[in-house]
């Protein structure tokens, strides 16, 4: 029987054997890469729980489909329908131009407060890479996303609000650093203790749960110090608080090392070290940059503000063969709600001609059987798309990079993968 997933008063999900999963199929090569997706993850429930368990998908429309039968890019009825399920699944959507809707997908974390946008990143082998050893690039973004710049605070210069505030500045608060105010847009950071506890606490309970042996907070505190810099602050006040027994800080770390007379270590050897206790550390985002390039080993979960965290997230999915293959989810974990999504745009060029790679999708899918619990088949789909990869028999993307390698299109790809479950 057909049921809702719930929230228990514990905390934790209640999802039953038929849950049911609204979807967006998206825009562009949405519905394309949505059918291939879709067989992988009934084919790996079914082949795990013989029948036992199944997902009842409720479409929903958003984007230029929905545009089209209602005329709203994101209907009353699609929003009602995500509060009320807890968990869904999209394809890409358009962000409409000209005015209204900035971008349907900041609407969504906004209107269902989905403070964390998770994106894992790893390698899997044969996937064209530009870097040397990709293999060492494994890490979790966590990625705040509802503060920040991403608040949507901004003005354009000559408006009556830009005016207003940038008066307001340099008679009430004595600002003198303005150096056009003729020609000046303003934009204002918003980052709360609130909202940022709330994103590092998420990142290191996940770190406890699947013993992972780091979180980075990544921040450029040494320039914004009230902001960026409080958020690094924040987290270290909030690991102490709340995990004082299951977290140590970089400096601790350091000390119980020298006192035992051992030497630094990499990250494996360091959760050994110390009895299984996650280690709090922070990097300035420019350096993190550098260092996921030469020493990617060294970081496993990244907890950052908002607008490091799309740089981050886009520049290490490159490392391990690009947004097409990177999944990614926007998670409440405190109302349960969670949206996986593809990570990548529409492509409209490409729209209808079953030649796209699905694989972000497909993890995103991934990550959504994780999340409610089902891991089974979450790690047959990972296992056979490697498989897949490996045999080389892949979409246009990666054939382009690779030698030998046999052409498949959106659905045949999938096939690939269900061989293979």
């Amino acid at each position: 029987m057909a049921e809702k997933i719930t929230k228990a008063s514990s905390g934790e999900l209640i999802v039953p054997d038929e849950p049911i999963i609204p979807f967006i199929e998206g825009d562009g090569i949405g519905p394309d890469i949505w059918k291939a997706t879709v067989r992988v993850l009934d084919t790996a429930i079914e082949k795990s729980y013989y029948g036992k368990r199944k997902i009842q998908w409720k479409k929903v429309l958003a984007g230029e489909e929905a545009f089209d039968a209602t005329g709203q890019w994101m209907p009353d009825e699609t929003m009602a329908a995500l509060k009320e399920y807890l968990v869904a699944i999209k394809g890409p959507l358009t962000t409409p131009v000209g005015g209204g809707i900035r971008s349907l997908n900041v609407m969504l974390r906004q209107e269902l407060d989905l403070f964390v946008c998770q994106r894992p990143i790893r390698y899997f082998e044969g996937v064209p890479s530009p870097m040397w050893q990709p293999e060492k690039v494994n890490m979790v973004i966590f990625r705040e996303n509802t503060e920040d710049i991403y608040a949507g605070i901004e003005y354009m210069t000559g408006t009556v609000e830009a005016q207003a505030l940038l008066d307001f500045l340099t008679e009430n608060l004595n600002v003198k650093k303005i150096r056009f105010p003729e020609s000046t847009s303003l934009g204002i950071k918003v980052v709360s203790k609130e909202g940022s506890e709330r994103l590092i606490r998420a990142a290191i309970q996940y770190a406890i749960d699947n013993k992972l042996p780091s979180v980075t907070l990544v921040h450029k505190g040494n320039i914004m110090k009230f902001t960026e810099g409080a958020f690094k602050n924040w987290g270290y006040e909030l690991a102490a608080r709340e995990f004082p027994n299951q977290t140590y800080t970089w400096n601790q770390w350091e000390q119980t090392k020298k006192e035992r007379g051992e030497a630094v270590a990499n990250e494996d050897l360091k959760v050994a070290s110390i009895g299984g206790k996650v280690i709090i550390k922070d990097t300035i985002a420019d350096n993190f940059l550098q260092q996921a390039l030469l020493a990617p080993q060294d970081y496993s979960i990244i907890a950052t503000l908002n607008l490091n965290g799309d740089y981050i997230s886009d520049a290490l999915a490159a490392q391990v063969g690009g947004i097409g293959i990177a999944p990614g989810a926007n998670i409440n974990y405190d109302t349960g709600h969670a949206i996986f999504e593809a990570t990548h745009g529409t492509a409209p060029r490409f729209a209808n001609t079953n030649s796209m790679n699905p694989s972000s999708l497909i993890l995103s899918g991934v990550m959504m059987l994780e999340y409610i619990g089902w891991r089974e088949p979450a790690e047959r789909i990972t296992q056979a798309l490697g498989v897949a990869i490996r045999n080389k028999r892949v979409t246009v993307d990666f054939f382009n990079l690779m030698k030998d390698a046999t052409l498949l299109s959106t659905s045949e790809f999938g096939d690939e993968i269900i061989r293979h479950l």
